[in-house]
């Protein structure tokens, strides 16, 4: 059973900083897509940054380029989205989710079999 269990969110000002860590556990390839998705009130959910588990590809929405870094640390089954110059458009709960291997957009929600339950990130103005 494949289970994703997300950290770090929290209430910030603009301009500050978070950390989220997503542990996974029960994932038994090594070739498979960590990602992370946001979803604020009354908005669909989107893809935010993602990592290719063996190799460390990562792929970033437009919105967060340059601010968001996803990396992961293979020995601990663990992904972590490092959050700089955080934004009030940044507000929404923040999921993580693991893709196999052979999904063609890797920051399409659709594509993501498995998900954590969330961590809700507020950045005020």
């Amino acid at each position: 059973q494949v289970q994703l269990v997300e950290s770090g969110g929290g209430s910030v000002q603009a301009g500050g900083s978070l950390r989220l860590s997503c542990a996974a556990s029960g994932i038994t390839s090594s070739t498979y897509y960590l990602g992370w998705f946001r979803q604020a009130p009354g908005k669909e959910r989107e893809g935010v940054a993602t990592i290719y588990r063996s190799s460390g590809r990562t792929y970033y929405a437009d919105s967060v380029k340059g601010r968001f870094t996803v990396s992961r640390d293979v020995a601990k089954h663990t992904v972590y989205l490092q959050m700089n110059s955080l934004k009030p458009e940044d507000t929404a709960m923040y999921y993580c989710a693991v893709a196999g291997n052979w999904i063609s957009s890797p920051l399409s929600n659709s594509q993501y079999t498995y998900w954590g339950h969330g961590t809700q990130v507020t950045v005020s103005s």
